[in-house]
């Protein structure tokens, strides 16, 4: 994809601050950071999102997702580790070629990721659940 600011990178194109590579994926570190050592993880090939990206490749990248998050805990001193994924405009993806989040976190480090959600009744629940499995 021409467009596309992290084809870009992986090209050369555009500088990163590259945490880990391999024939297939490439980690860096991300410059509008939220937390020290926000790295975003992506595949080499231009995949859009989730629904596009194949199983053996989004497994890899997860493998790399925890061989970092470990390593972050050890050097950064994390006390736990986002890893964050957004697919489709809806969900708030703002760069189109599949990549993961991963923001080592500290106690009391001021960002918030709390999730708000309505609380259902039994019968939503399961009304749910019937459109899923049906």
């Amino acid at each position: 994809m021409e467009d596309c600011l992290f084809c870009k990178i992986i090209k050369g194109e555009i500088p990163c601050y590259k945490v880990y590579e391999d024939e297939n994926i490439l980690a860096f570190l991300d410059v509008n950071a939220v937390a020290e050592g926000h790295t975003l993880i992506i595949p080499k090939t231009h995949y859009e999102n989730v629904f596009d990206i194949p199983e053996e490749t989004l497994a890899n990248i997860s493998k790399v997702a925890k061989k970092l998050s470990i390593l972050y805990k050890e050097k950064l001193n994390c006390e736990g580790i986002n890893i964050i994924n957004a697919n489709g405009k809806s969900a708030h993806q703002s760069v189109f070629h599949f990549h993961m989040h991963l923001i080592p976190r500290k106690n009391n480090d001021g960002i918030n990721l709390d999730f708000h959600g309505v609380s259902r009744t039994k019968e939503d629940l399961n009304k749910i659940l019937e459109k899923i499995k049906n």
